[in-house]
C-alpha cells in the first residue's frame, strides 16, 4: 500500500510528490503521458513561480529547461480601449515539457516512484484507504491512504467523483519563423474583444514567434486568429515566413466567484483541477503552491481523515485570495473581464 498516489506529473503533482517523498512517505506519481510530456503553455514563469521553485525544490533552474531569451522582464497588456500597460517583473522563459520533466526527476530523486504512460481511471474509498484503478498496457489497481488529483482541467477523476462538468476555454497557438517589431523579453497580452473571446498573446521562444488566442466557442478559432494576425501585422510589423506547429488546449473558465474545490474524503484536488488559475492562463504558481499545501495537509492529518480537507482548505485561503485579487485587477484595466469585479 502507498501512503499517497498522485495523479498527474505537472507542477502540482511533482511538488506534492517531492514534498511527501522527502519526508519518507511512500508515494506513487502517475502520469498518463510519456515523459517528457508536451503541454501547450507560454512557459513564462513569473517571479512568484521562480521563488516557489527555489523554495520548495531547493535548487536553481538547469539550462536544459530554459529557452531564449532566458530572461522574461514582465507583461505588457493592451486593454480593450487599445491602451498599453507595462508591468515590469523579473521572470524566466522555459519549455514546459522540459520544466515538468525536470520537476518529475526531482520528485524521483527524493524517493517518489514515477510511472509515466499510466492513466488514473477511477478511485473508490473505503473506511481506511482508497483503491485506485490505473491503466498502462492494461488496467490494474493499487491502494493508498490518500490520493492527490493533479490531472489538470481535462482530468476525469474529479468528474467521476463529483459528477460535474467543468466549463472550458479553448486555446489555440502557433509557432512561427519570422520577425516582429517587439521586444522578445516580454509577454504580450491583448484584451480587445474583437481579437478573441478571452485574450490573445504573443511571446518568443528560441527565436520562434508564438501567437495565440483563447475562445469560448471553438468554432470561432480561425476567424479570431486571422484577425489577430492582421492586427499584429498592422501594429507591430509581424512577418511570418513559415508556420512550424499549431496546438490546441483547454483551460478552466473561471467564474466571478472564483470557486475552488479542495477535495472529498481521502481525495484532494490541486492545481487547475481544484479551480486555481490566474488571469492570462497563469496557473503554474498556483499549481506549485496548492500541490505543496496538499502534501502538507496529508502529512499533518495522516491519521485524521476527517480534518484533512478542512485543514487543506484553510491553508489555501491566502492563495485563493491572491487569485481573486488578480482577477479583480484585470477586470479593473479591461471591461472585457468586467464580470470578474
Amino acid at each position: 500500500m502507498y501512503d499517497v498516489i498522485i495523479a498527474g506529473a505537472g507542477p502540482a503533482g511533482c511538488t506534492a510528490a517531492k514534498t511527501l517523498a522527502e519526508k519518507g512517505y511512500k508515494v506513487l506519481l502517475a502520469e498518463k503521458f510519456k515523459l517528457p510530456r508536451y503541454k501547450s503553455c507560454s512557459g513564462q514563469l513569473i517571479k512568484k513561480t521562480v521563488d516557489l521553485v527555489r523554495e520548495y525544490f531547493s535548487t536553481e533552474f538547469p539550462d536544459q529547461v530554459m529557452c531564449t531569451p532566458t530572461e522574461n522582464r514582465g507583461m505588457i497588456f493592451t486593454n480593450d480601449k487599445g491602451r498599453e500597460l507595462r508591468f515590469e517583473q523579473p521572470g524566466l522563459n522555459v519549455w514546459r515539457s522540459s520544466f515538468d520533466n525536470w520537476l518529475a526527476e526531482k520528485a524521483s530523486e527524493y524517493g517518489a516512484e514515477v510511472r509515466d504512460g499510466t492513466s488514473v481511471l477511477s478511485c473508490e474509498e473505503s473506511c481506511d484507504f482508497v483503491t485506485v484503478t490505473l491503466k498502462a498496457e492494461k488496467s490494474y489497481t493499487e491502494t493508498a491512504k490518500y490520493v492527490i488529483d493533479c490531472e489538470g482541467v481535462v482530468g476525469a477523476l474529479k468528474r467521476k467523483l463529483l459528477h460535474n462538468k467543468p466549463l472550458y476555454i479553448t486555446t489555440f497557438q502557433t509557432y512561427n519563423e519570422g520577425g516582429i517589431d517587439l521586444d522578445p523579453h516580454y509577454f504580450y497580452a491583448y484584451l480587445q474583444p474583437f481579437l478573441s473571446e478571452y485574450d490573445a498573446w504573443f511571446n518568443v521562444k528560441d527565436g520562434l514567434l508564438v501567437l495565440g488566442i483563447a475562445v469560448k466557442d471553438s468554432s470561432r478559432i480561425t476567424s479570431y486568429y486571422q484577425k489577430f494576425l492582421d492586427y499584429m501585422d498592422e501594429h507591430h510589423n509581424l512577418r511570418i515566413s513559415k508556420q512550424l506547429k499549431t496546438d490546441k488546449w483547454l483551460m478552466p473558465r473561471i467564474l466571478p466567484d472564483c470557486k475552488t474545490d479542495c477535495g472529498v474524503g481521502r481525495v484532494l484536488f490541486a492545481g487547475e483541477i481544484a479551480g486555481f488559475l490566474n488571469p492570462m492562463g497563469e496557473g503554474i504558481s498556483a499549481a506549485i503552491e496548492s500541490g505543496f499545501n496538499a502534501a502538507q495537509a496529508v502529512m499533518k492529518n495522516f491519521d485524521s481523515t476527517q480534518t484533512v480537507i478542512s485543514d487543506y482548505r484553510e491553508s489555501l485561503e491566502p492563495l485563493h485570495n491572491y487569485m481573486k485579487r488578480q482577477w479583480h485587477f484585470v477586470a479593473g484595466i479591461a471591461d472585457t473581464f468586467g464580470s470578474m469585479r
